[in-house]
């Protein structure tokens, strides 16, 4: 099942989306300009292989909910989300405002 939910943070609007997969969850908050995702990011292939895209992301590992992935601390982040003062241990939330 996919699900796709508005959330509101400090009256800013982010999309949050939910695979359901077997024996494991996708899960990402999103909004124009970047994003924060589950354990199933590849941080390192942004950052390598990817780098002229310019990717703002963040990755936090071990969360099961949306929730959780808004409380997490991020286990990694893309060199472009650096550039925006987003750094390892930053709080999803924390992550998300800091891309408005």
């Amino acid at each position: 099942m996919i699900s796709l939910q508005p959330i509101n943070i400090a009256d800013h609007t982010f999309l949050s989306i939910s695979v359901e997969l077997p024996k494991t969850n996708l899960l990402m908050i999103t909004n124009e300009i970047g994003y924060i995702m589950c354990g199933a990011l590849d941080v390192g292939l942004l950052n390598e292989k990817l780098k002229d895209r310019k990717v703002i992301a963040g990755r936090a590992v071990g969360v099961k909910t949306i929730e959780e992935l808004l409380e997490a601390p991020l286990e990694s982040v893309t060199y472009e989300a650096e550039n925006l003062g987003i750094k390892k241990g930053t709080i999803g939330r924390d992550a998300l405002l800091a891309m408005i």
